[in-house]
């Protein structure tokens, strides 16, 4: 597996080295060691401690690490400047809300560490096709509780059937799409209500989704059983590379076939994308 081809982004607050201690054991391919919500003030500095203690532990570790540190004007500067000589794979910066602001994090961090936006502000929404100003701007996070709040918006709208969080999914997708970053969808907070999850993820599935947030172990493993490439559609991706190169081979790049439709070189690159992905896996 490329290491930014993860499914799944556990959360795992860096304060508490039980949960740190268990990472080998994770199923999780992606971790993401958070010194921001959820640590309070107090903790922060055994935190960042544990943080870089940790992942000169597990630098070895056939996982994907990601640093979120704190807004870069309360405590974040000085974390990158620590976490720096540590080498996660990526550093996660909160509170975007411009390119400058994403210019001076580029600044501060390495240049062989890849940096990751949380979008959580109004600004950064209204900014979003425009954030991406490196290509080490490589993912970004929808923090929906954050934007919802920096936008006047209940909280009661993060509902399945409700459309403005139909629009917010759908043009986060696209945005992040049409400019070359990872997009990774929202937080599911209620992490015992595995059903409701796992009608999220099919949604989300459906629409385009890849990746998504997770605060359990539990949840890591349902993203990955149900984002992943299933034998199915491996299998569908085998039959329709096979037939386009049959059918190139005698100048035909664009046929019918009776069990998948229309067939072009569109739809032949894309099971390349599937078969080469499920391979590196």
């Amino acid at each position: 597996m490329m290491k930014n081809d993860f499914f799944d982004a556990l959360m795992l607050s860096t304060h508490n080295e039980k949960h740190l201690q268990k990472i080998p054991d994770l199923d999780a391919e992606c971790i993401m060691l958070n010194l921001e919500d959820g640590v309070s003030i107090e903790q922060k500095p055994e935190a960042l401690r544990l943080c870089g203690a940790y992942l000169e532990k597990y630098k070895n570790l056939n996982k994907m690490f990601v640093v979120r540190v704190n807004a870069l004007d309360d405590g974040g500067i000085e974390e990158i400047k620590y976490i720096n000589s540590l080498k996660p794979d990526a550093i996660r910066v909160p509170k975007i809300k411009t390119s400058d602001d994403v210019n001076k994090a580029l600044g501060l961090i390495d240049e062989d560490i890849e940096l990751h936006l949380s979008i959580e502000t109004a600004q950064a929404w209204k900014n979003l096709s425009d954030l991406r100003i490196d290509e080490r701007v490589s993912t970004f996070y929808l923090g929906v509780l954050d934007l919802f709040a920096d936008l006047g918006l209940s909280h009661s709208i993060i509902d399945r059937s409700n459309p403005t969080m139909t629009y917010l999914l759908s043009h986060f997708l696209i945005t992040c799409k049409s400019i070359g970053v990872k997009p990774v969808s929202f937080v599911y907070q209620d992490y015992k209500n595995t059903d409701e999850f796992s009608k999220w993820l099919e949604l989300e599935k459906s629409m385009g989704f890849k990746a998504k947030g997770c605060i359990s172990p539990k949840q890591s493993q349902m993203v990955q059983s149900i984002f992943g490439y299933d034998e199915l559609e491996v299998k569908k991706a085998k039959r329709i590379i096979k037939l386009f190169e049959a059918n190139e081979a005698n100048g035909i790049t664009g046929f019918s076939d009776e069990e998948f439709g229309f067939i072009d070189e569109p739809i032949y690159k894309g099971a390349k994308v599937i078969l080469e992905k499920h391979q590196k896996r």
